[in-house]
């Protein structure tokens, strides 16, 4: 592993080299905010993928191409003389030391979920008192993630469940309130009623400790791998799957969660 030196060392080689490629490259050279928005994008996702899949060399690679993305704003907020990568690691710094007053201050913390509540209520504060408590959830944000943090942002200044098992009831409620709708085929309440499940059973993750997302991404993979298993034994058999029945499948299935 490398030294708190040679950290910087590497960074500051990165640094020199994309400034000369913003010189010398027709492509680095015009780059914008708004060119390389979506990259990004695409960038922090193939992260995530590797981060789920945990792979170690592919997300040392993926966090480096997030890593030059971070760099890249910074050049081009330095070209308009806002700010430099200096400045945004200063901001950061800063943030950090004054978001952390358990560490760094007197007050006291003892766990994850103390921390947290201490956030909120610091974080409201970091615009002299005009920021709302959900102000800080993007717009951008997938809805799976949003309603989490929506969530634990209302939790952490205390609108929760008293007890966590009373969540249930609330999921079987909307789960209820569901099914009237769909007895009664009204597609707007159909989609509300819906909307309001699947909000239910992510609080119920939250309160038990599941990030939904991830959650949801585990069984994508795995549904995807066992359908696959059925795709590739119907060709060996050289069968197509619209040729299959449902008994069929469910049998291949059924081997491939076996395995």
């Amino acid at each position: 592993m490398s030294t708190s030196e040679e950290k910087a060392e590497s960074l500051r080689k990165v640094i020199e080299t994309l400034d000369i490629l913003r010189v010398k490259c027709p492509w680095d050279a015009k780059q914008t905010n708004e060119s390389l928005r979506t990259n990004t994008v695409e960038e922090v996702y193939e992260l995530c993928d590797a981060l789920i899949k945990e792979d170690d060399d592919n997300i040392k690679k993926e966090l480096g191409d997030v890593l030059l993305h971070v760099l890249f704003y910074s050049k081009i907020g330095e070209e308009k003389g806002k700010f430099d990568i200096g400045d945004v690691a200063e901001a950061l710094n800063s943030k950090l030391i004054f978001r952390h007053p358990h560490v760094f201050g007197d007050a006291k913390a003892e766990t994850a979920g103390e921390v947290s509540q201490n956030w909120e209520q610091i974080k409201l504060k970091e615009k002299g008192g005009n920021r709302t408590v959900l102000a800080g959830v993007p717009d951008a944000l997938p809805s799976i993630i949003k309603a989490f943090r929506i969530q634990e942002k209302a939790a952490n200044v205390g609108f929760d469940w008293a007890d966590r098992r009373d969540a249930w009831n609330k999921v079987r409620e909307e789960s209820d309130e569901l099914a009237s709708e769909i007895e009664r085929m009204d597609a707007q309440k159909m989609e509300e009623e819906m909307g309001d499940l699947l909000f239910s059973i992510i609080n119920v993750s939250r309160l038990y400790g599941i990030n939904p997302e991830n959650a949801l991404e585990k069984t994508n993979r795995k549904f995807i791998k066992r359908f696959n298993y059925i795709e590739s034994k119907a060709k060996e058999r050289g069968v197509s799957l619209n040729d299959m029945t449902l008994d069929q499948m469910d049998e291949l299935w059924n081997e491939a969660k076996s395995l």
